[in-house]
């Protein structure tokens, strides 16, 4: 057996073969509404990421990765269960704001009840299958795939899950605006004291510094930096409708920096035990940043299908499995690719019936960049907007606004070349319309849009 020097010359001589005999181990680090310009290796100024940043300098990041959705549901579905998540009826987040109906007799009817709808675990591929294959599966953070029992992550194949059902809370009381309670162990409501992001980190560690040999995969879904804006070390905010909107960026800087923090404590526990080096660890969020991130140099921000609704950072880090260090991507991708990555990874096959792809092949260097076509939809009565990026171009259809952009050449989306391109503009619309067709084909039991 060579020494880890040993090993790492043979290595940067391209003279090791990949050894599989150890699983990986998988941690999956999803934020909420994060700017694209808000980690130190994305080129924030007054944000202090060092932790998040290591995952980019000892691994790939990627430019051209999007959120599956402009909205957090949608993006948690996509990723559960590696399709398209209008495959499942959840096109929106669930909640207050959405519209739901669910399927009675072939048609859609209104569900005015709030919390009614999700996620079944029919509907799941990840977890199950990382199950089957003898991995040991946690969630801390927030779900925000239904809250009755039957949508709850143990259901999913989640051995232990830990934190909110819903999509958003006080961080440090973990109760909705009315006052519902949000915090879930397992099927039953718990109780806890601190702020949120640092319960889940901790959690996370406990579970990397209690698990024994077998490999596992751990979901950690924070709910930061979702409003409302409660910063860390000071449980004298409270989480109102008078005040939910308010907040500055300073504050912000300090709820994702925490975050950053628990993210360096994750990596020391990975280092206790050995196991950092064949550990796959993911970083993305899961739509555009909001009110007081920084999208810089995208248009717009969340609930949009601009680029600042629906491009995020995704970072991914595995020296064991090839990812080479500080490597940069322009690979388009998708959050439910990762699924597909994270089974490939672990010598899982990956289902047919998943639309997500293996990422692995092209961020080894093992294969150039491939062509793909990803498609966005909001579909909601008051807003009505698709997208589609084929290759370097995209197409945006904003209410009755027709537009085309070449990304490559304006990722800001500030030159329209409609009329300059209509022969591109038709070759995407046909590719939007089939896209739709597709996922439209089997009608899904709920709506949430």
């Amino acid at each position: 057996m060579p020494s880890r020097s040993l090993h790492a010359l043979l290595a940067a001589l391209g003279l090791v073969v990949q050894s599989h005999a150890a699983p990986p181990n998988v941690i999956m680090l999803l934020v909420d509404d994060m700017g694209y310009a808000d980690l130190g290796c994305m080129g924030a100024k007054d944000i202090r990421t060092p932790n998040i940043d290591r995952i980019a300098s000892e691994g790939v990041r990627m430019t051209d990765f999007y959120a599956n959705a402009p909205v957090c549901s949608p993006t948690r579905a996509a990723f559960i269960t590696g399709r398209w998540q209008h495959r499942c009826g959840i096109e929106w987040a669930i909640g207050l704001t959405s519209e739901e109906e669910k399927r009675v007799n072939g048609a859609l009817v209104p569900v005015k009840e709030r919390f009614t709808m999700g996620l079944m675990p029919e509907d799941s591929f990840l977890v199950p299958l990382l199950k089957k294959n003898g991995y040991g599966t946690a969630c801390y953070g927030k779900w925000h795939l239904g809250f009755k029992p039957e949508h709850n992550p143990v259901k999913h194949g989640f051995d232990e899950f830990w934190g909110i059902l819903g999509g958003q809370c006080d961080y440090y009381r973990y109760h909705y605006i009315d006052g519902m309670k949000q915090l879930y162990e397992k099927t039953e409501p718990a109780t806890a004291e601190g702020y949120i992001t640092d319960l889940i980190n901790q959690r996370t560690v406990r579970y990397i510094r209690e698990q024994s040999r077998q490999p596992f995969f751990i979901y950690v879904p924070y709910n930061a930096v979702h409003h409302p804006y409660q910063v860390p070390d000071d449980p004298t905010q409270f989480y109102t409708d008078a005040n939910k909107n308010d907040g500055t960026r300073a504050g912000y800087a300090k709820m994702l920096e925490r975050i950053d923090q628990g993210v360096g404590d994750i990596f020391a526990a990975l280092e206790a035990k050995g196991i950092l080096d064949n550990t796959l660890i993911i970083f993305t969020s899961d739509n555009g940043g909001e009110r007081f991130s920084d999208n810089r140099p995208l248009f717009n921000h969340k609930t949009t299908l601009w680029e600042g609704g629906i491009r995020v950072p995704c970072l991914l880090r595995w020296p064991d499995g090839g990812l080479p260090k500080g490597a940069v991507s322009v690979q388009p991708a998708i959050t439910m690719d990762l699924a597909a990555t994270i089974l490939a990874a672990v010598g899982v096959p990956v289902p047919k019936t998943m639309d997500g792809i293996d990422l692995l092949p092209v961020l080894r260097g093992k294969q150039p960049p491939v062509e793909r076509t990803l498609c966005w939809r909001v579909d909601r009565t008051g807003r009505k907007m698709k997208a589609i990026r084929h290759g370097d171009w995209k197409y945006v259809q904003d209410d009755m606004v027709e537009m085309l952009f070449n990304l490559r050449d304006d990722i800001g989306e500030r030159h329209d070349l409609y009329y300059e391109r209509l022969d591109k503009v038709k070759e995407l619309k046909a590719k939007l319309a089939e896209w739709e067709a597709d996922v439209d084909k089997v009608p899904p039991p709920i709506r949430i849009h």
